[in-house]
């Protein structure tokens, strides 16, 4: 083999960045080598029809009854854009900063698989809708990572192997209902340094496209899926090493963990002199390690050409700047809204900020006259303490904001304790039950008869002689410990400022 063949063999499988005479000498070190991470992220536009026919898009229906001829690829069947597609994924790429550009192409992406049954993917490839954006993330310190790009494309079907191993299945079934579903592919460049750096610029994309309506990201049903390009590089060297590609990514944690793996790996290959090869990987969530899966492929591979069944994707500047104007408020904005106007602490405005239905939530909340700040430590202390308790997302909310606006109002109005409400917030969230019924029916009104609570006083005051002492000496947690213990005898239910005052009187 001559050296030219054998420098573009090395080019094609992977980088040698030391040879073996530095390595053994001990020039080359762990802490010689960074990490170099860029991320394409997949995402399912929230249609109800798919990229170019009217199938529906609805997830968890019987397999392959959301199909037509246009999805399946039968012969003569025709694509039509869907208009709805093409406007949220401007959205998402003017929410993430990019360029969107006024004409666009789509493209053939030629490969094999079973269930890819035109034998090609629509894509864009040479003519993006857009491109140019960022994300920041918040560090420390905060970062920008670039997006490359943001482009159109057409989902492909599902696979369904039997058992755990797809070398080892005894078939495969394919199911064609996701087969032509829109999607956004978001290109970013390599700037990510590190497996928590991953963690944050997903977090904030997520955000970003669900907040916006774009998409509802759920991972677990494969709305967003995640693709990663690593490579490691000398410490101050532009050019990264070897291209991995690591694929099946299915969770933040997944990509964290395989960030982590693919660094201890690549480092070892070259700090012993060897050569990272230029290869597609998967994650195996088992092993939790990186398998090989084939030779990582080039833009060449895939044979890209225009469509020749769809013209090109042609924008105008008033329709943009009619989509410019109906899109609803991002995240960030949100969260300076709720802090600069609503007096909410940042970081109880970055929690209501991280679900688009967490903060509707809390805006229909204040919208029926609850204070912000009262409704808001409900939110985020006993609200979000019950859900995860019981493993709830943000998306399973189990109150209203009616009932818990009125439950808030049942406390002011000195109808229950805060004590007691905390119970009823449970049966709420139980039972789906008006709060006002569950006090009515159950008998929780607050106590608030002078004369009961004075004997009840009495009894616990000359029940706990020594809390008393202890007041008079001016502890005052004393006090604090007898006004629970008539909350206890009480059941939760006098109202605790009039306890405060019986007892003062009574010592004084």
């Amino acid at each position: 083999m001559s050296a030219g063949a054998k420098s573009e063999r090395v080019g094609l499988e992977g980088v040698r960045l030391v040879s073996e005479k530095e390595a053994a000498g001990g020039r080359l070190a762990r802490e010689d080598l960074e990490l170099v991470v860029g991320l394409e992220v997949h995402a399912e536009l929230l249609t109800r029809s798919k990229m170019f026919c009217r199938c529906s898009t609805r997830f968890g229906d019987p397999p392959n009854t959301n199909v037509c001829p246009v999805c399946l690829g039968l012969p003569g069947a025709l694509p039509v854009v869907n208009r709805e597609a093409v406007r949220l994924a401007v959205i998402a790429a003017l929410a993430l900063n990019c360029r969107v550009n006024l004409r666009s192409r789509f493209a053939r992406k030629n490969y094999f698989y079973p269930d890819l049954p035109k034998g090609y993917q629509i894509s864009q490839y040479d003519e993006p809708l857009a491109v140019n954006g960022c994300v920041m993330i918040p560090g420390p310190p905060p970062k920008k990572i670039r997006i490359r790009r943001l482009h159109l494309e057409e989902d492909a079907g599902k696979s369904i192997h039997e058992g755990d191993d797809v070398t080892r299945a005894a078939y495969s079934l394919l199911d064609f209902n996701r087969c032509g579903a829109p999607l956004i592919e978001i290109v970013s460049e390599p700037d990510i340094s590190s497996p928590e750096e991953a963690r944050q610029y997903l977090e904030e994309l997520r955000r970003i496209l669900e907040f916006t309506g774009v998409s509802d990201v759920k991972m677990e049903e494969g709305s967003m899926r995640v693709d990663s390009n690593v490579s490691l590089r000398r410490l101050g060297q532009e050019q990264p090493g070897a291209l991995v590609e690591v694929k099946n990514l299915n969770s933040f944690r997944a990509v964290v963990r395989a960030l982590a793996y693919e660094k201890d790996r690549q480092s070892r290959i070259l700090t012993a002199g060897g050569t990272v090869r230029r290869e597609t990987r998967g994650w195996d969530e088992s092993l939790e390690i990186t398998v090989p899966l084939r030779l990582k492929e080039t833009s060449e591979d895939y044979r890209y050409f225009p469509d020749p069944d769809l013209p090109p994707l042609i924008l105008s500047e008033e329709w943009l700047e009619s989509v410019k104007r109906e899109m609803p408020p991002l995240p960030e904005e949100k969260k300076r809204y709720y802090v600069d106007v609503l007096g909410i602490p940042a970081y109880d405005a970055s929690i209501l900020t991280s679900s688009r239905k967490l903060s509707r939530f809390f805006d229909e909340c204040v919208s029926r006259g609850a204070d912000p700040k009262a409704i808001s430590n409900w939110i985020l202390s006993e609200l979000l303490g019950y859900m995860n308790s019981r493993g709830l997302g943000p998306d399973a909310i189990p109150t209203s904001p009616e009932f818990l606006v009125k439950l808030i109002r049942l406390i002011d109005i000195g109808v229950i304790s805060g004590r007691i409400a905390k119970d009823i917030l449970v049966k709420m969230c139980e039972t789906g039950r008006d709060p006002e019924e569950i006090v009515r029916e159950e008998g929780l009104q607050q106590v608030t008869d002078r004369a009961f609570l004075e004997h009840v006083v009495d009894e616990v005051i000359a029940e706990n002689l020594s809390a008393v002492e202890a007041i008079k000496k001016g502890r005052s947690k004393a006090m604090g410990f007898l006004v629970g213990q008539v909350m206890k005898k009480t059941g939760g239910k006098a109202n605790p400022e009039l306890v405060n005052i019986i007892i003062k009187s009574k010592l004084e």
